[in-house]
């Protein structure tokens, strides 16, 4: 995903999925996975529903002044996208 800045458009009743709208105005759905906080900022880890070979997007989350109006950010840092899977993946092992 290519898009720079994501912003959450629904947020269903039980927490573990949301729809976001890209740039170009797609709604992407997604099951959110995780969250992790790493090094200060928090991350969402996301598994998009049309994708079917089962990669997931790791996005950072920008707390607005209300949860529902958080901006969800790509991430350009390939190391630090590296480091935050790692810790998604150590957390599952842990499960």
């Amino acid at each position: 995903m290519s898009d720079m800045n994501k912003e959450p458009e629904e947020l269903e009743d039980n927490g573990n999925y949301i729809t976001l709208t890209d740039d170009d105005g797609q709604d992407i759905s997604f099951e959110v996975l995780d969250t992790i906080e790493y090094k200060d900022r928090l991350f969402a880890v996301l598994l998009p529903f049309d994708d079917e070979d089962d990669e997931v997007v790791i996005l950072e989350v920008i707390p607005g002044e209300d949860p529902e109006m958080d901006d969800f950010v790509t991430v350009d840092d390939e190391e630090l996208l590296n480091e935050v899977f790692e810790e998604f993946q150590k957390r599952g092992d842990e499960e």
